[in-house]
């Protein structure tokens, strides 16, 4: 057994695909539209679905944002330097919510970014 993939819904598919692939590098693996239940399954990821855990972007065609509530924390990527994602992130647009250095009462690098409908990402420093 392993874990397939993390569903996230989302308000504009097109900026979240540009946000997962632009600014955090992934791949866009597929990407199917469902006219009679009125949404798409994008799949995004750094390897193919075969091999490692994908995110799949869910957009509603009729919602345009939801309520993230509080149940949820966040997606971890691994990064070779989370200063320098951190950077890279800023620079083509996207939203640093806390800046690479040490985790609280730990020695590992972390930072935590936002996607364009405020989930978080944590870069851990591998």
């Amino acid at each position: 057994m392993r874990i397939l993939h993390t569903m996230l819904r989302v308000g504009n598919l097109d900026r979240s695909i540009d946000f997962y692939t632009r600014v955090l590098g992934m791949k866009l693996l597929r990407w199917h539209d469902f006219p009679g239940g009125k949404f798409t399954l994008a799949f995004v990821g750094y390897e193919d679905e075969q091999s490692a855990a994908v995110i799949e972007l869910t957009h509603n065609w009729d919602v345009e944002s939801y309520d993230l509530g509080n149940a949820f924390g966040h997606i971890a990527i691994g990064v070779d330097d989370a200063y320098e994602t951190c950077a890279r992130v800023k620079e083509l647009g996207g939203t640093v919510t806390r800046e690479a250095g040490p985790m609280m009462h730990g020695t590992t690098v972390i930072a935590f970014v936002s996607d364009p409908d405020g989930y978080k990402i944590e870069l851990i420093q591998q």
